[in-house]
């Protein structure tokens, strides 16, 4: 178990399958507020359904294919980030995350993929990040900005929520470009 503070005073913690009732109530928060933005599995509405999504999540880590990593603000999980995906035989990965809006503004998902970002390309010496997000999304748009990462393209109605489809954009951030010092500011 790790527990790291982050710059914008957040704690990142892996979220784990124990921590399943802890989630659930953390989702009853966030649920509307993030289900435009996520995959629909992920907005659960009850302790199995959390607990379903966290052993997914640490199936695949055992794997080193995923893993997923709570955001504490004063002893309450507020959010997360993850790598979505993980693939040190391509050498890339993706990164997401999701907040309640009561953390918003605070820089909590920016300083805490910063330190996703660090682990996979300053530790396991991964190549490439990549960051999805619905096109119409300002604020998860906003992030990969900061983080100095490059819109790669959009994927045209690649989203689909209920009946509608939503365009995707592809954004990306290469190793070298990480080992710039504005990259990590």
């Amino acid at each position: 178990m790790f527990s790291k503070t982050l710059a914008s005073g957040g704690e990142l913690r892996p979220l784990e399958p124990w921590r399943a009732e802890e989630f659930a109530a953390h989702l009853d928060r966030a649920r509307e507020h993030i289900r435009p933005w996520v995959g629909p599995s992920f907005v659960t509405v009850d302790v199995p359904g959390a607990r379903a999504t966290l052993d997914r999540y640490a199936e695949r880590a055992a794997r080193d294919g995923a893993g997923i990593y709570g955001i504490w603000a004063d002893g309450i999980l507020v959010g997360g980030v993850m790598f979505v995906e993980f693939s040190a035989a391509t050498g890339s990965f993706e990164v997401g995350c999701w907040l309640e809006p009561g953390a918003e503004g605070r820089g909590h998902i920016t300083s805490a993929v910063r330190e996703l970002l660090a682990y996979a390309f300053d530790i396991r010496g991964m190549h490439r990040a990549e960051w999805r997000c619905r096109s119409d999304n300002d604020r998860s748009s906003a992030v990969a900005r900061r983080l100095g990462m490059t819109l790669d393209g959009v994927l045209r109605e690649a989203w689909p929520v209920g009946d509608v489809f939503h365009d995707k954009q592809v954004w990306s951030l290469l190793a070298s470009e990480w080992r710039r010092p504005s990259a990590r500011s």
